[in-house]
């Protein structure tokens, strides 16, 4: 028998950004803040370009990732990321949503590298604890991307995948609620919103499939309904990866559950158990709810959406019961 594996009291080595890497970042979250979005992207999409063009090699020696929280957006990822993140067996990627599969893939794989730690340092942590740390990332809209999931079989075939799932109405009324903090939906009713969604979007859809390179800022932030159909979206993945390297997390037993729901993520990633006593939420605004008519109309249109999905990852996430009780309760209060 073994002894077990003892856990470090350290943590895994952080990478330390040099002094010029750490001018570009600042200066990067400046103009992340000035510009308008489009603007943003294609200038540093240039600076890239112009890094490869002289010879950098920002990830030299640099691990790709172990593991990455695919999804979905506003369902929870940046906590679970977070708590995650404490796992002194866990060295994370320089910042959580890198995007390299959707929005960054023509900056290259080197540039991916680059925001993951040595493999030097890994041995060396594997020398001294007896495993290796895991690496990985999480950028929640690789999910419903079109063409993030081809992209990752390709780069990372053998990657554990963690999807965080939300309640689907309450996840696009979160999403609605964020594009209106952020002043990116001019429409001032969630209702309005969806019913413009199919055709506002249609011209965006066709266009992304036809160009991979094409980034499309009105897909991402106005996608409420489309972003919350889970099934179609994990159809394309398991098409491309085996049902066992997914691991599904429920947002709300995050809420409820927490230290349960943190251990089956380690469990999945075969990491030791890690006795995590704080559970702090991040990104929770308050906003007031949406009307019951626009609640019941939007159960009733995700209803075989979530039948679907149950049927697919063999999961009931029970969201269809949780409404009929929520809905019974207010008819009886």
């Amino acid at each position: 028998m073994t002894d077990p594996i003892q856990l470090p009291t350290d943590r895994p080595p952080e990478r330390a950004a040099s002094f010029p890497n750490r001018l570009v970042a600042r200066a990067d979250g400046l103009l992340r803040g000035t510009l308008p979005r489009p603007l943003y992207h294609f200038g540093r999409g240039r600076y890239y370009d112009a890094r490869r063009l002289v010879g950098r090699s920002p990830g030299r020696g640099r691990m790709l990732p172990d593991y990455l929280i695919i999804g979905v957006a506003k369902g929870g990822t940046t906590t679970l990321c977070a708590w995650l993140n404490e796992h002194p067996f866990i060295s994370p990627a320089a910042h959580k949503e890198v995007h390299y599969f959707d929005y960054e893939f023509p900056r290259g794989e080197d540039w991916y590298r680059s925001h993951f730690p040595l493999e030097s340092d890994r041995h060396a942590f594997e020398l001294e604890h007896g495993r290796p740390f895991l690496t990985g990332e999480a950028s929640p809209t690789y999910i419903s991307h079109a063409w993030a999931p081809e992209r990752i079989a390709r780069a990372l075939p053998n990657a554990r995948l963690i999807v965080a799932l939300r309640d689907p109405v309450d996840r696009a009324y979160s999403h609605y609620q964020m594009t209106r903090r952020e002043g990116e939906e001019p429409l001032e009713s969630f209702a309005e919103a969806v019913d413009a969604e199919e055709g506002r979007l249609a011209p965006e859809v066709a266009r992304s499939a036809a160009d991979r390179r094409y980034n499309s800022w009105p897909l991402g932030c106005w996608s409420y309904l489309r972003r919350s159909r889970y099934a179609e979206q994990l159809e394309r993945w398991f098409q491309l990866f085996p049902r066992d390297q997914f691991h599904f997390v429920k947002n709300e037993d995050l809420a409820e559950n927490p230290a349960v729901t943190l251990a089956s993520v380690h469990d999945f990633l075969e990491l030791p158990p890690h006795d995590k006593q704080d559970f702090p939420k991040f990104h929770v605004a308050s906003y007031s709810g949406m009307t019951p008519e626009t609640r019941a109309k939007l159960v009733d249109y995700f209803r075989p959406h979530n039948e679907r999905l149950y049927e697919l990852v063999g999961i009931d996430f029970g969201w269809d019961r949780d409404a009929a009780a929520a809905a019974q309760a207010a008819s009886t209060s």
